[in-house]
Order: C-alpha cells, then structure tokens, then sequence
C-alpha cells in the first residue's frame, strides 16, 4: 500500500518546504503540528538537528519534529536536547469495499469548493482559516463534507486522494450535536465519495488519547495501521 505519510502530506500538504541537513521541514502558516513538523529523510546526523532547528526559526515557527516508526535514535537524541513529546498519534486504516456508504437521507454531502456554512462550521470548531488554507492547497481529487442534524448544519469534514488511498482530515462535529451519529455520518458519505472518485482504502489520523473517536472508527470497521508522534522544545 502506499506508503500513509505521503498520503498525509499530499492530501494535508505544508505551504512550503526544505532541506535542512538530513531533515524536510515545512512550513506550516500557522496550519498545526502535520504540516510544520521536520521530518528525517537521511540516516541520522545529529549535527543536522541544529540546522533543521534553524531552518525552523528562519520560518518564524517553533521547532518541531515528527517521530515515526523506526526512528527511535532521532527520537532519543531529541528528548536529550530537552525536546518535549506531545500529540501520540494513531493511523487508522480499512479497504473502501468493507465500509459502509449508506448515507442517511439529509445528513452529509460531499462538495468542493466548500460552502460558506461549511466554513463557517469548520470555524466554530478548531479550524480556522489557516487550517482551511491547508485543504485548499490539496492538489488531488478532494471534497468537504457538511453534516446536518436537528434540521441544521453541525458537522464537517475534509476528505482528499492520493495514490488510491483517501484520506479524512478535519473532521468537526459541533459540541452540542455530538454523540447523535453524525460524525458517522460524515465518514460514510466521505467514504461514499472517495469510492466513487476510484479510491481503494480510506485512512484518517486521530490523536492515541481521544478514546471515543477510536471507539467510533473501530466499529466503524477500521484497524490500527502505526502510530506516529512529535517532539517541540518545552512550551514556556
């Protein structure tokens, strides 16, 4: 299968990126830890910590790496610098053809380019307008998806392909219109979509600590496919 972290940057790509050393770093415009986190690219140098750490502050970003499987020596020479481990993060992923795609009547649509209560949704929730940049700079096939319940708008979605594989990004489900299926919802019609447009395998990314969201996905019929996570210097 494709390899899932050049799914994720294709699909949730960085405004730009660099070689610094051994290290890609990118710029994420203020877009979260996905699309500004330096990644190793070579066999570990640990000289070029210095020059990935400095690439980082030529960009007016705090300096942040991703950690992923198999890079335990990058990780061990960070967390001797004094580099913080937060966000563990959990791959989930599942053939298209074993998830539903049976939408329930006026819950979910797919559309591009977002609609204005689309955004407007993704804005009352945690992504703003520069994680909105973000979805837009997606070069592949991609679709936001509006959910309704209690006869208005309270959920969204962002879903992109690369390579076979679609990817969910940027799913919000307003507080007060949780736990009434529409998160469901808005993955099934993402799947739905992503079937239609030729996709193989549906994946999605989710904080390791957010237990009812892996509760959700689990029943939904996806599996556990790696775990990644980052390290920054300590929050003062």
């Amino acid at each position: 299968m494709t390899d899932l972290f050049e799914v994720i940057d294709a699909t949730w790509p960085a405004a730009s990126t660099r070689l610094a050393g051994g290290f890609k770093v990118r710029e994420g415009l203020g877009g979260g830890s996905r699309v500004s986190a330096a990644s190793l690219e070579v066999p570990l140098d640990e000289a070029d910590i210095d020059a990935a750490v400095a690439a980082h502050r030529a960009l007016g970003q705090p300096p942040k790496f991703i950690l992923r499987p198999g890079e335990a020596a990058l990780d061990a020479a960070l967390a001797g610098r004094g580099f913080e481990l937060f966000d563990p993060v959990t791959l989930f992923t599942a053939p298209i053809a074993a998830l539903s795609s049976d939408v329930p009547p006026v819950t979910a649509f797919a559309h591009w380019p977002p609609l204005a209560i689309t955004r407007e949704v993704w804005a009352e929730g945690e992504i703003g307008p520069e994680r909105q940049a973000v979805a837009e700079r997606a070069a592949g096939p991609k679709a936001a998806v509006l959910g309704r319940t209690s006869d208005r708008a309270a959920g969204a979605g962002f879903v992109a392909i690369h390579e076979g594989v679609a990817m969910l990004h940027a799913l919000e489900v307003l507080p007060a219109f949780r736990r009434r299926g529409l998160a469901r919802s808005i993955i099934t019609e993402a799947v739905r979509w992503a079937g239609g447009e030729g996709a193989e395998t549906f994946a999605l990314v989710v904080r390791s600590a957010n237990a009812p969201a892996i509760a959700l996905y689990t029943a939904f019929g996806m599996v556990p496919a790696g775990k990644y996570h980052y390290r920054r210097e300590p929050v003062a």
